[in-house]
């Protein structure tokens, strides 16, 4: 009803003598798009091996990324995190996703961490003829993070992160004002990690997190151009530890994600057909005026963005469901030393098709944590990180000074 309501405003606002006019909507896609999308990329093996999912595991150095309250419960004194994740590696070997976190526990209820993380689109040779010399451009995208964390009860802590991004995509040799587009963004995050109980075979501590990430002003990269959301998201989560001993641990857990970004409605245009006119319909004109059919406009500010982004799927509620993706992962610990772990990640088929299985495992030598992922596209759509081996190195200080449990 609604789709036939704005027809006819429309048809009798735009109403010319002995022409015919119709609304056209061609079939549109609904996955939401955001500017530095690298930002949405797990660069850290752990997380990635268990599905892409963070903000409830136990702390660890690469916290910063997925929930930086977890810091205030680290069993480390402070840490150093470096990791490396190969992009597109069936098809290039110079597009990467590095990342050095560096953290440490002010006191038994505060914490501090500094990050950057650094995402390299390789070389682009540019080549204006067979006589001139070719040009290197190597694009780039960074970010620079700082968090506090602060434990305010027992069991429960909160975060707050700033967030420094600049995106350096556009080619000087072929505009040379070009220049790199920034923005900043704040994220906001909590952690509740439960006392270890006893139960009739086993000891278990639950765990439970969320962190609204990237909530920021929208990044533009000219004057004239469009202005892109950043990829603000929720994330919820929580799971379980099984402790059978002092040897054997094994953590479950599940998460849910929703980017806080509005939905692209469905557009049409008004089809405005002279008496005479040979021009076939479907073809939108000059004088043919866009239209909103279906949905929200998407032209509002990051914060009314983040409230409308609930409830303007052009689809209604059934739509807006397809828009959370969610994941499962577990993890077994043999005496800290050696980590397995599996993980599913799922979104929906008309929300962007990613759908993977990923492994991945851990090794720990003295304070030294070496961490690996893998992952399996299960999804029609491949994912640019398919068959990709993922690297992580943490180095802890003082392991062990704040164990609670």
């Amino acid at each position: 009803m609604k789709k036939y309501i704005l027809a006819l405003i429309t048809l009798s606002a735009y109403n010319f003598s002995n022409a015919q006019e119709t609304v056209v909507f061609p079939n549109q896609s609904s996955v939401i798009t955001t500017g530095v999308p690298f930002l949405l990329i797990a660069s850290d093996a752990r997380a990635a091996g268990m599905g892409d999912i963070g903000v409830a595991t136990s702390a660890d150095a690469y916290s910063q990324q997925w929930n930086q309250s977890k810091y205030a419960f680290s069993l480390a004194k402070s840490g150093i995190g470096v990791s490396y994740t190969p992009y597109l590696s069936k098809l290039v070997n110079d597009i990467f996703l590095g990342n050095i976190t560096y953290f440490n526990r002010l006191s038994d209820r505060s914490a501090f961490a500094v990050s950057f993380k650094y995402f390299s689109l390789g070389e682009i040779e540019i080549v204006q003829d067979e006589f001139s010399e070719a040009l290197i451009e190597k694009p780039n995208e960074l970010t620079l993070d700082a968090s506090y964390s602060l434990r305010l009860a027992d069991q429960f802590s909160m975060a707050v992160g700033l967030r420094y991004l600049r995106s350096d995509l556009r080619i000087q040799a072929v505009d040379a004002n070009a220049s790199a587009a920034s923005s900043v963004a704040v994220d906001i995050s909590g952690y509740y990690q439960s006392e270890e109980n006893a139960y009739d075979s086993f000891n278990g501590r639950t765990r439970f997190g969320f962190a609204i990430q990237n909530l920021g002003p929208t990044i533009k990269y000219d004057d004239a151009g469009r202005e892109n959301f950043l990829p603000t998201n929720l994330r919820l989560g929580g799971g379980f530890d099984f402790i059978f001993d002092d040897y054997n641990t094994l953590s479950l857990t599940a998460e849910v994600t929703k980017l806080l970004v509005p939905t692209p409605p469905i557009l049409g245009f008004v089809d405005i057909v002279q008496e005479g006119d040979t021009d076939p319909n479907g073809q939108q004109d000059p004088n043919e005026p866009t239209i909103i059919v279906e949905g929200q406009s998407n032209d509002v500010s990051f914060v009314k963005g983040v409230f409308q982004s609930f409830g303007d799927a052009p689809g209604g509620f059934s739509e807006e469901i397809k828009e959370f993706t969610w994941a499962l992962g577990a993890e077994y610990k043999y005496q800290d030393s050696f980590a397995f772990r599996a993980g599913y990640f799922n979104e929906s088929e008309d929300k962007g098709a990613r759908k993977f299985f990923a492994l991945g495992a851990g090794f720990k030598y003295t304070t030294i944590n070496i961490d690996l992922s893998y992952l399996f596209s299960a999804s029609k759509v491949q994912s640019p990180l398919e068959n990709t081996l993922r690297f992580s190195l943490t180095f802890n200080f003082g392991d062990g000074e704040y164990d609670e449990y």
